[in-house]
């Protein structure tokens, strides 16, 4: 289940070019991992400098890793920048694509309903039932 999650995730951000913007931002904190690994002194592994950066997106801050020259500081404060507007973005496209899905069933749905409706002489009395119940439970919502 999980993975067919996954999938679908993956197919929303294909299709609303989203992914992209994903990739290069996984991308930019590789790089503002090595740029920091490079120029800290008191980072002394990539593995390290990863966990920087992770601490920096999240907004986590543990506190265990810290840098001190100004290029460094500037690249978190991008990088936590950035990691705020993608989150916020896939996010969004996550939920604005579920939206109109769900809007495009209900239509759908709706659709169907109203072509019952349009054609009741030559309902069944069980398709007359459940157009009648149908109407019901919407006017009990």
């Amino acid at each position: 289940m999980r993975a067919k999650r996954y999938r679908i995730l993956r197919q929303v951000l294909r299709h609303t070019g989203a992914d992209r913007i994903w990739v290069g931002f996984i991308v930019q904190i590789l790089i503002t991992a090595a740029v920091i690994w490079v120029r800290e002194p008191d980072i002394n592994t990539y593995g390290k400098a990863l966990w920087y950066c992770y601490a920096v997106v999240t907004t986590i801050g543990f506190g265990d890793v810290t840098v001190q020259h100004f290029l460094s500081r500037v690249l978190s404060v991008l990088l936590s920048v950035d990691a705020a507007l993608v989150i916020a973005l896939v996010t969004g496209v996550v939920v604005n694509y579920y939206t109109q899905i769900t809007a495009v069933r209900n239509k759908e749905t709706l659709s169907a309903f109203v072509d019952k409706l349009e054609h009741l002489p030559e309902l069944s009395r069980e398709e007359l039932e459940e157009v009648s119940r149908r109407v019901r439970d919407f006017q009990n919502r």
